[in-house]
């Protein structure tokens, strides 16, 4: 039995054939290395032959090896070997599989790939919803009737309340904040000049987007890879419906229209929270507050503003759109799909927003 079972570094080298007539020799072997060492892994990469009364040993060898280490490890499995495991093993035998240490580089290297492969797919994403959004606009063809409506009251009218909320104490808070330093110096009838510049040029939309991409944009990644899970995707594709057309370009027309309004809605809720600052705490009169809100704003700022919602929207749609398309897994899947929408839309606004200030400074 020496050239059938050896003993190397906490582990036993088990070789040739495992049936009912060696199994006891090799078990006297066994016994005797136990009386000296206390091996950890069994390895088998040398077998040529196995049969369930092998099985059944290595199993009652790998228990014994549990009663000392919280482990036992069946390492070097041969591929023939593996469905007779599989078939007479009454419990799951850990396989030790040695795993290729990833250097620094190497990862650093597989992430830069991936994101410039997801990068690419994005902009292919990109490129069919805005044809296809062009393409919609004259050809209604593919798309479900009454869509644009149903997506219209889901991603604008049903998100007011939050929106209403949110903008009405962001504009308290800010106007709070902004009244206690103007009112050292005597300045307080500034403060309907800072908060309407940075409601309408950058708290606005922004602010705004943020809420869709958290409320909204994860509506649509979650609806569209629960749809990609269940296999809808394809079966539209079966009958000959382009996804993008039927499912995307309705939230695409839809946020398009409403995202203004919303905006609009964001930034006259901010005003009234800064109105109450402004003449409960620092004794302006509403007229004062609005002329001064409304002069000082200029075509540009509005103009500003309202693109930059525009294409946020746009943000918000196509990266929930690639997120939901390129889900893998089941539910688990669908999870991760919605957080890393809402995270990369929230993450690409606040960005945009800031190459925004710049260019339109």
């Amino acid at each position: 039995m020496k050239d059938t079972v050896k003993y190397l570094d906490n582990s036993i080298f088990l070789s040739g054939e495992i049936n009912i007539k060696s199994v006891p020799d090799i078990s006297e072997a066994i016994d005797a290395i136990f009386k000296k060492e206390k091996p950890i892994t069994v390895d088998i990469s040398d077998v040529t032959y196995l049969d369930s009364a092998g099985v059944a040993f290595l199993e009652s060898l790998l228990d014994k090896i549990k009663t000392y280490s919280k482990a036992a490890f069946l390492q070097g499995v041969p591929e023939a070997l593996k469905p007779i495991l599989k078939t007479f093993s009454s419990q799951d035998i850990p396989l030790k599989e040695s795993i290729p240490k990833v250097g620094l580089f190497e990862y650093i290297g597989s992430k830069v790939v991936d994101t410039a492969e997801a990068f690419h797919q994005l902009l292919i994403m990109a490129a069919d919803v805005f044809y296809w959004a062009f393409v919609g606009l004259f050809n209604r063809k593919g798309q479900r009737k009454g869509s644009f409506a149903q997506q219209g009251v889901n991603l604008g009218v049903d998100a007011l309340p939050v929106v209403g909320l949110l903008s009405l104490i962001i504009g308290f808070i800010l106007s709070l904040q902004s009244a206690a330093q103007l009112r050292n110096f005597g300045a307080n009838v500034f403060i309907a000049d800072l908060l309407s510049i940075s409601l309408v040029r950058e708290m606005g939309p922004m602010m705004t987007a943020i809420i869709v991409a958290g409320r909204s944009g994860s509506s649509i990644a979650s609806e569209i890879a629960s749809m990609q899970v269940s296999e809808e995707i394809d079966a539209l594709r079966m009958m000959a419906i382009n996804p993008i057309r039927y499912v995307v370009i309705p939230k695409f027309h839809a946020i398009s229209v409403v995202m203004p309004m919303l905006v609009a809605f964001s930034i006259l809720i901010g005003m009234i929270g800064g109105l109450i600052i402004a003449v409960g705490y620092l004794g302006l009169s509403v007229q004062t507050f609005v002329s001064r809100s409304i002069d000082i704003l200029i075509m540009k700022d509005i103009i500003v503003s309202f693109t930059k919602s525009i294409f946020f929207a746009w943000i918000i749609v196509i990266i929930g759109s690639y997120y939901g398309f390129s889900v893998k897994g089941g539910a688990e899947g669908v999870g991760k799909a919605t957080t890393n929408s809402v995270v990369a839309s929230i993450f690409a606004v606040i960005f945009f927003d800031a190459v925004f200030s710049l260019l339109y400074l």
